[in-house]
């Protein structure tokens, strides 16, 4: 139990110190969207919703994110298309995590959403 908890925080300062280190693009203004996303393939036990997490902190993104019972991650992430695009390619392109599969849906935007959590 010990050992679980060590190797989870090294994880997560892994994943800080990942996000930190990421080369954000410029943004350009656009339209407000909230999209929900349903992620399959190796996604939990990953730091996935953590990374997830601090990267729409730190470009302005609002939602949740959550794990589900099925092995899969569920979000919901509102914010400028752009920033929203920069996010899922950016999870894609990470090794540590493999996407096998990413259902998204446009959904309506939740006018009094004002941060980003995880579930």
């Amino acid at each position: 139990m010990i050992l679980m908890k060590f190797l989870k925080k090294m994880r997560n300062e892994y994943v800080k110190y990942q996000v930190k280190n990421i080369r954000y693009p410029e943004f350009t203004s656009g339209c407000i969207l909230r999209k929900k996303y349903v992620f399959s393939g190796r996604v939990q036990h990953v730091g996935f919703r953590k990374e997830v997490y601090l990267i729409a902190q730190k470009i302005g993104l609002t939602g949740w994110i959550q794990n589900r019972t099925d092995g899969k991650v569920e979000a919901q992430i509102q914010g400028e298309k752009s920033k929203i695009e920069f996010l899922i390619r950016y999870m894609k392109s990470l090794k540590r995590i493999r996407i096998t599969n990413l259902e998204e849906k446009d959904i309506t935007i939740l006018n009094q959403d004002n941060d980003f959590t995880i579930i």
